[in-house]
């Protein structure tokens, strides 16, 4: 297995940036005639992140989900870092081509070196 962090061309500064959470997300009721105190916590799934990223990169993230689906899974790593894994090292690197293909110096990954996923 392979990790890689994914890295954008920011929409509005043109400098490199990832998607990470920074909080939970929380999802609640409101109910008509009274109070409901319940709220749940959860982190959101890789593709989700992604998606609401929509805007803020140059690249199409919509696109990029679609591109990454075909190499690997989008997962949300120690809940912050969003990640892709793939089966292995010549997966990452087709990935990698591929979003060059497409989206040249708009949207890359960095291969996490195995020593900090242990």
């Amino acid at each position: 297995m392979e990790r890689a962090m994914l890295w954008f061309k920011c929409a509005a500064m043109h400098d490199p940036v990832r998607p990470v959470m920074k909080n939970q997300a929380q999802i609640g009721w409101e109910a008509k005639d009274r109070q409901v105190d319940l709220i749940i916590e959860g982190p959101l799934k890789g593709d989700e992140l992604l998606k609401r990223m929509n805007g803020w990169f140059t690249a199409d993230v919509y696109k990029a989900v679609e591109v990454f689906r075909q190499y690997g899974t989008l997962k949300i790593l120690d809940d912050v870092d969003l990640v892709i894994e793939t089966k292995d090292s010549a997966q990452m690197e087709e990935l990698s081509k591929e979003l060059y293909e497409t989206f040249r110096d708009e949207a890359w990954v960095e291969i996490i070196p195995r020593q900090k996923l242990a």
